[in-house]
């Protein structure tokens, strides 16, 4: 088999994962991600009022969520989250430790933790695991990588699209972790984006932002908001072509394009190894009457855990999704809502409809489920993306302890 490649296939990546003793299971647990010069680089994180050492640590080097960074260093097995000034000084241990091993500055890495809240970073092997990765940075080593900020996930999620920006041929590459706790806002669980495009840092964190209202921030597994959501983009410009610096330029476009497939996918991909989940569901709302009620309209139906015991079950049952519209803060108007399910009409009117049972049951017998509501409002849309909730979920989730 060959070298699996995806975060460092961008030019100017290097990429190390490595085993020391965080996680219980002894897999890998710490991922150096790094560019061989400064990056420009874009940040987003948790909306949450709880939130970890390590978001906090980021925010104070990027405070406008933007600048030049030239890697990240990432743990799984302990969040540290919620573990006082010792812990913000854990996180900027693991900056100044891996910053020198890249021969930079500690403002110019960035740090992520993602696992259990309340416990203190383990920092005799944490120190032992940045020295160990940063000695193997390659382009070799990239499941490693991506392994090593793995929690409850069940399958490796990455994604990676190549195309022509100017006379540039651009690789935008991405990873990304997350199986519960998925509500983000602003962010996901943990992602890390590469790019061999040349665009300034501010304008590479306004692609970023728009990227994560369509994806990242349009999932949903349990409607849990993480401590320690946390994404990154960076550019190493090597590709060639000048730098980017105009939203309105071909360029731009094409490269927001480009990052919107791979985060899409990525988003997508942690839906489908959502938590106990067998089934991914696309809840497409339109007719609100602005954009942002579709979307308040949209999360109340993929939050419901009513609605998504029926999926699971194969259970058509339109009451659920038309309680789940109602009682968000969107305008709806029984009377003109029409609700399908696999494109066959079941309410509408303010009605129950007849419809062929046969077919709605075996579309619910399929892995993928579409639900669209059309309010009959406006011309606001939305597609909010969920799964189902079954047994499974309540096993992994009761058996988690801290």
């Amino acid at each position: 088999m060959g070298t699996i490649r995806h975060i460092t296939l961008p030019s100017g990546f290097v990429a190390a994962g490595v085993k020391c003793g965080i996680k219980a299971s002894g897999r890998e647990d710490l991922a150096v991600i790094a560019c061989t010069d400064d990056a420009s680089g874009a940040l987003l994180t948790t909306r949450n009022q709880v939130v970890g050492a390590p978001v906090i640590y980021c925010r104070q080097v990027l405070p406008k969520g933007f600048g030049r960074v030239r890697g990240i260093v990432i743990n799984a097995g302990c969040s540290n989250v919620c573990t006082g000034r010792a812990g913000l000084k854990d996180a900027a241990e693991m900056a100044r430790l891996t910053a020198a091993r890249l021969g930079c500055s500690p403002d110019k890495v960035l740090v992520a933790s993602t696992g259990v809240i309340g416990h203190r970073l383990p920092m005799d092997k944490v120190r032992i695991g940045i020295a160990a990765a940063a000695a193997r940075l390659g382009t070799d080593l990239d499941a490693e990588a991506l392994r090593a900020i793995m929690t409850t996930d069940t399958r490796e999620k990455s994604a990676v699209v190549q195309g022509r920006i100017g006379k540039a041929r651009v690789t935008v590459a991405g990873i990304v972790k997350g199986a519960g706790m998925i509500a983000p806002s602003m962010a996901t669980m943990i992602s890390v984006i590469t790019t061999d495009a040349a665009v300034s840092p501010a304008l590479l964190h306004r692609a970023l932002r728009q990227t994560a209202g369509a994806s990242y921030n349009a999932i949903t597994v349990d409607s849990d908001t993480s401590t320690s959501d946390t994404v990154l983009l960076l550019a190493s410009g090597q590709a060639g072509g000048p730098v980017i610096r105009s939203a309105g330029s071909g360029e731009f476009k094409k490269f927001q394009a480009m990052l919107n497939e791979v985060c899409g996918e990525l988003a997508r991909a942690v839906v489908a190894d959502g938590e106990g989940a067998t089934k991914v569901v696309r809840i497409a709302v339109r007719g609100a009457r602005t954009d942002r009620e579709a979307e308040i309209a949209a999360k109340s139906v993929a939050n419901s855990p009513l609605f998504k015991c029926a999926v699971h079950g194969g259970d058509p049952n339109w009451g659920r999704i038309a309680a789940a519209l109602g009682k968000s803060p969107a305008k709806v108007v029984p009377d003109k809502l029409k609700i399908a399910i696999g494109g066959v009409t079941i309410f509408a009117g303010g009605m129950g409809k007849a419809f062929d049972l046969k077919k709605v049951e075996a579309h619910l017998g399929g892995a993928d489920i579409r639900v669209d509501c059309d309010l009959g409002l406006g011309k606001g849309c939305f597609t909010a993306l969920t799964c189902d909730l079954s047994r499974e979920y309540i096993t992994i989730n009761a058996d988690y302890h801290t």
